[in-house]
């Protein structure tokens, strides 16, 4: 039988090996090797949504968590997720968005021409100031935003994405997800009309004139 001193004893080595284990790479990854994209609102709790200790408290350990508008796939997405899938170790992906998301709540025509108004020339912004070869056609400012028309098609786009990158290995298990913001309930992305109308799924549901520029077309 297993005393407490022997407990301890373990219980202070592993934590000693997962405070250093990103040296180890990819024998040192995170507890579930899982990369979660997921989108930067604070209302998306996504330890609850996924029943992972990941996000909160920080430090949990479960998985590599990426936040951005939308939760979509852009190109430092893929950078993080193909350092985390190649050289730690991960071997699933999850893409969590949500109703309500900010990224449906106006168009981004109306965005590019508000920065417009305030004297930003949209033709000409550096999107990494330290790799100028990374840039943008003109006319492309308002579709590199990523503003969605509706949440669940663009969580299945962003998982066929991530599952034809050439940087994204064959063998990653990739899925997508929506959390319900209005019912706090998992649910996987589906197009049903009925199976979602409670919730603010689309642009229309939150009273958005317009197709978006096309990023998700």
């Amino acid at each position: 039988m297993a005393t407490l001193k022997d407990e301890l004893e373990t219980r202070v080595a592993e934590y000693d090996r997962w405070a250093i284990r990103r040296q180890f790479g990819a024998d040192g990854p995170n507890m579930r090797r899982l990369w979660v994209l997921t989108c930067m609102d604070e209302r998306l709790p996504v330890d609850e949504a996924l029943g992972i200790r990941a996000d909160s408290p920080v430090g949990g350990g479960d998985a590599h968590l990426f936040r951005n508008a939308g939760g979509i796939v852009t190109d430092d997405a893929i950078r993080s997720a193909m350092l985390t899938i190649n050289f730690f170790g991960t071997k699933e992906i999850i893409v969590l968005q949500h109703t309500g998301c900010g990224m449906l709540s106006a168009n981004g025509n109306d965005l590019v021409a508000a920065l417009q108004a305030k004297g930003v020339d949209t033709d000409a912004v550096p999107v990494d100031p330290s790799l100028p070869e990374l840039s943008l056609q003109p006319g492309a400012f308002g579709k590199w935003i990523g503003m969605m028309d509706d949440v669940d098609e663009t969580c299945l786009k962003c998982v066929d994405y991530l599952r034809n990158h050439p940087l994204i290995p064959d063998d990653i298990t990739i899925s997508g997800w929506i959390w319900e913001t209005e019912l706090r309930r998992l649910r996987a992305p589906t197009t049903d009309a009925d199976a979602r109308a409670r919730t603010q799924y689309s642009t229309a549901t939150m009273g958005v004139q317009g197709s978006q520029p096309p990023r998700w077309s």
